[in-house]
């Protein structure tokens, strides 16, 4: 698999449709159960956030609408792909469903081998994403964080700080006569040098 025990929340009101998802996905992925709006919520808010949601659309009280408009207009969920699992089988419902930000939208009855490939399709590319954005936040020689990751950093922990009203404090290190080096033993050696400092 692309990556560890992936969490898939299904959440649909029927009892049925749950176990059958559940058992078509237990094998490769860790499937989490809701049975309504309020519980699929909970789940994508949790410390362990699942990494993919499928969605009903119809559900009492709060339907997949609302709660892929809720999940997309918070922050702690706004990135969680969702597909939407529907017996909506209209050209518009699911025009409707991939505007509000569904990456994928799949009608009921469904084709089991065809579920399974979408969701490994999909959580390729979340994975890809995630390298990347890793990636975006390292240093390309010594492979810890850079600039632009100690700026988002810093402004967090300096949020907080004011927030909570606790100390703040900040260490800088500087490499003496690093350009002599770098002249003496040449840029192959320092670079070594940097990268060995990085990992002390």
């Amino acid at each position: 698999m692309i990556f560890d025990n992936p969490r898939i929340l299904i959440v649909d009101d029927e009892k049925m449709n749950l176990k059958v998802l559940a058992d078509l996905l237990k094998d490769e992925y860790v499937p989490v159960l809701a049975r309504n709006g309020d519980q699929a919520i909970q789940h994508a808010l949790s410390e362990t956030q699942p990494d993919l949601i499928l969605l009903d659309v119809i559900m009492p009280q709060m339907g997949g609408y609302e709660v892929i408009k809720y999940l997309k207009n918070n922050d702690k969920t706004k990135n969680i792909p969702v597909i939407f699992v529907t017996a909506l089988s209209s050209i518009e419902d699911e025009e409707f469903g991939l505007r509000l930000g569904a990456v994928d939208y799949i009608t009921k009855p469904f084709s089991p081998p065809i579920v399974k490939i979408r969701i490994r399709n999909h959580l390729r590319i979340i994975h890809q994403y995630k390298l990347l954005d890793q990636l975006a936040h390292l240093d390309g020689l010594t492979e810890i964080c850079n600039r632009r990751r100690f700026e988002e950093e810093f402004k967090k922990e300096w949020e907080r700080s004011l927030r909570s009203g606790s100390p703040f404090s900040l260490a800088m290190i500087d490499v003496d006569y690093f350009k002599q080096y770098n002249d003496h033993y040449g840029h192959a050696m320092g670079d070594l040098a940097l990268q060995r400092i990085a990992k002390a």
